[in-house]
């Protein structure tokens, strides 16, 4: 399924990183295609905007609030048009725009449109059940009571190359394929729609999603270097956390996740099952970064006894067979795990929330034929979305919504380079908070990738103080669920309030 490709290579290259790799003033000009020559250039894409009204009770508040679906075309420094941007903003009526928040929202991938955030965290959504299943169509779109709008206006914004966004005719896609790339014409983007929306004094924060949180980072120091303009917060929602690591050093992050996991299944041993999540991630982080670890470190060296014993209780923590742990020399392949799990019921386990469970043709296989998790919500979600920017937004366009796109190859850029720009843009803006939001069933971007590379940014005593974490009892998109929804919207909304002046 695409979001589970999409996301496939998060996992190996972009946030974590132990050491700095460059400063600012190190890095080099984003790469980009030879600009189009006077006579060579197409006609610019013109402008839309399709402004609509409505009323929604969010965070027990009610009140009226505007829809502006639209494009942007965001400009070069020369002049010449390189991107049309689409996005919808939603605006509360009334509101003083200088002390009224803003936040960018968006999804990753690379190559995600944000319908997933648009329909997850905006004030429509689709009907799902309490767990986050998706029901038969006819599918069905609700009020949100639990979008952020009560606390911040929203604009949510798709990528170059996603949903309705487009590189301008003419000019080559690929100039926008990248770590630094994408965050420089996405901070072109809000750049613009700031001066034109005239919110320069409003406090500004940047919410991104999966390979999203990759882009909030590197915007967050991106905005402050080429635009001087500071934000307020930053959100990472199931945040990618791994850098250029072999494959022991990936088995041991995704460990802690297995475990909760299987705490959910009712699969570990009794004096594991009864603790709480918490406790049991908690036991999970410790025998990962311990036992395990240095077992894996001794590689062909492990002694027979510290073999025996590593197996007992690696199987302990993952509920996978002892003889199935020997074959697989220690190391678990998440992709395997997925299959391997509840094979003995025949069932597979989901990579985007392992809650999901479903079935293969063949029992017996190697890996999963599909991520039980995007299938269970993935149509409501697109039905959703292109039902509400139709028919209630109004937006008309032949133009395909392009929900995955192809944007390989993808320049990745330096190793530790988005956390090296948020390190940077913290340590200069002293005042920046830094919010994360993680799924405990979440395989696609595991909770404990992004809690070491927190931990490594060397961020300095006073700036580590404005770094908070929150965890969920649901995977990479935790707003599925209705309980975590809510506990998601009581935690960002009095984040975003106590992150800047009332």
């Amino acid at each position: 399924m695409f979001r589970s490709i999409l996301i496939a290579g998060l996992a190996s290259s972009l946030l974590l990183s132990a050491q700095p790799q460059r400063t600012r003033e190190q890095s080099p000009a984003s790469p980009a295609a030879a600009p189009a020559t006077p006579a060579a250039r197409q006609p610019a894409p013109e402008e839309r905007t399709s402004v609509t009204h409505h009323k929604g009770t969010f965070g027990g508040q009610t009140f009226d609030y505007t829809a502006t679906a639209a494009t942007y075309n965001i400009k070069s420094d020369d002049g010449s048009v390189k991107a049309t941007f689409f996005f919808v903003s939603y605006t509360k009526d009334g509101a003083d725009p200088a002390k009224r928040p803003l936040s960018f929202v968006y999804n990753g991938g690379p190559g995600s449109a944000s319908l997933w955030t648009h329909m997850g965290l905006g004030p429509k959504q689709p009907v799902l059940t309490a767990d986050g299943h998706g029901l038969p169509g006819p599918y069905l779109t609700e009020d949100n009571p639990d979008s952020f709008l009560d606390a911040t206006d929203m604009v949510f914004v798709d990528a170059v190359s996603t949903g309705y966004s487009r590189p301008a005719p003419g000019e080559n896609p690929s100039q926008f394929y990248g770590v630094a790339q994408d965050a420089r014409i996405f901070s072109d983007f809000v750049y613009q729609y700031v001066t034109r929306a005239e919110r320069w004094a409003s406090p500004k924060f940047l919410i991104g999603e999966s390979y999203g949180t990759t882009r909030a980072a590197m915007m967050s120091d991106t905005l402050q270097q080429r635009h001087q303009m500071y934000l307020n917060g930053v959100v990472l929602l199931s945040a990618v956390g791994f850098g250029n690591w072999g494959a022991d050093d990936r088995t041991i992050y995704f460990l802690p996740t297995f475990t909760a996991s299987a705490w959910f299944h009712k699969l570990l041993p009794a004096d594991l099952q009864k603790l709480s999540i918490e406790e049991v991630a908690k036991q999970a982080r410790a025998f990962a970064h311990g036992e395990y670890a240095q077992a894996l470190e001794k590689g062909d060296e492990l002694s027979a006894a510290e073999r025996q014993k590593v197996v007992k209780d690696l199987a302990r923590f993952t509920a996978l067979s002892p003889a199935y742990l020997e074959r697989t020399n220690l190391r678990i392949s998440p992709f395997r795990w997925f299959k391997e799990l509840q094979r003995d019921k025949r069932l597979t386990t989901g990579r985007l929330d392992a809650r999901f469970t479903g079935f293969d043709r063949d029992a017996a296989g190697e890996s999963a034929e599909f991520d039980s998790s995007q299938a269970a919500y993935s149509g409501a979600y697109v039905a959703a979305f292109q039902d509400h920017v139709r028919r209630e937004l109004k937006w008309t366009s032949d133009l395909y919504y392009t929900v995955a796109a192809n944007v390989r190859p993808w320049d990745q850029g330096r190793p530790g380079e988005p956390a090296e720009a948020l390190r940077s843009a913290m340590t200069q803006q002293t005042t920046l908070k830094l919010l994360v939001l993680a799924g405990y069933y979440d395989l696609a971007t595991p909770f404990n990738g992004i809690e070491h590379t927190i931990a490594h940014m060397m961020l300095e005593p006073p700036i580590r103080k404005n770094v908070s974490f929150t965890y969920y009892e649901a995977g990479h998109m935790m707003y599925v669920d209705k309980k975590c929804r809510q506990k998601l919207h009581k935690d960002v909304t009095s984040w975003i309030a106590a992150s800047h002046r009332q």
